[in-house]
């Protein structure tokens, strides 16, 4: 008796474990859903941060209706979602595909606005904002693909309401392209590369002659000429330095400066993809 109620008890807790891997997920219910219920659905996810879930669900939504503003919305968040989930490659990848179909779009804008962040992000770490280290002495790749990527959006969208953040972030980024320049040379310097430094450090002066960092740069240029013996290029150099920062800190070996520019960006990541494009 004991051995049959062993056996009954195996069976049915085989049973309930075969049945709970029977039941229906929210992705197979979905394919009944009309778009109306898909979207509120996804966007149900999207707001509970489970960012594969909305996808797969934005994605069934695309799939079940190819047509109309539901698809071309869809699209779009399935983009903010990979980039909400820190998906590098694959939100540009939705990117990159919502611009080649919908070049025309009234939304494309913020999709152009989405791939400069996406890549921002990339460079100095984003979504949330490092504190502790100079995104200057990181890989300027990013940093330059950021700043295609928004100048892209100012040039053909002027008008977009996502322009003047993009600007911002362009001023930043031309900051930090310098700036790293100015690391270079600085690497250079403290390894006695002294002509190394100055070709460096003349980048940040001529590239980027509205920078902060060329002060900082023409300092550079003036110690590495010392330390090569080219005293007139030296005098040059520095009577040009003293005329436009006559009280620069670099000439006070005691000041302890102001925070590092970088740290003052206050700015956080994109908003949600824009909706009024979905039919109500």
């Amino acid at each position: 008796m004991q051995k049959k109620l062993l056996v009954v008890v195996a069976t049915s807790a085989l049973l309930a474990l075969s049945g709970c891997g029977m039941l229906p997920s929210k992705t197979d219910e979905a394919q009944k859903w009309s778009a109306e219920k898909l979207y509120a659905e996804a966007r149900e996810e999207m707001s509970a941060g489970q960012y594969d879930a909305a996808i797969k669900l934005f994605q069934r939504l695309e799939s079940n209706y190819p047509f109309g503003t539901y698809a071309t919305q869809a699209q779009m968040e399935i983009a903010y979602a990979h980039y909400k989930a820190r998906d590098q490659a694959e939100a540009l990848a939705a990117v990159e595909r919502f611009i080649k179909l919908h070049p025309n779009h009234a939304q494309v804008d913020y999709m152009y606005y989405l791939r400069g962040l996406i890549n921002f992000n990339d460079q100095i770490g984003f979504l949330s904002v490092i504190y502790s280290q100079d995104p200057s002495e990181r890989d300027p790749r990013a940093t330059r693909e950021a700043f295609a990527a928004f100048k892209a959006l100012v040039d053909r969208f002027p008008n977009s309401k996502y322009a003047p953040d993009a600007i911002a972030r362009l001023n930043y980024l031309i900051n930090a392209m310098a700036q790293y320049e100015v690391h270079v040379a600085n690497y250079y310097f403290r390894r006695g590369a002294y002509m190394a430094a100055v070709n460096r450090a003349q980048n940040a002066v001529s590239d980027y002659s509205e920078s902060p960092s060329r002060e900082e740069a023409l300092f550079i240029m003036i110690r590495s000429y010392d330390k090569l013996g080219m005293f007139d290029l030296r005098d040059d150099t520095q009577r040009v330095f003293l005329l436009n920062y006559p009280d620069s800190r670099f000439m006070n070996p005691n000041a302890t400066g102001d925070a590092p520019w970088w740290k003052f960006w206050s700015k956080s990541g994109a908003k949600p993809a824009p909706k009024d494009v979905v039919a109500k």
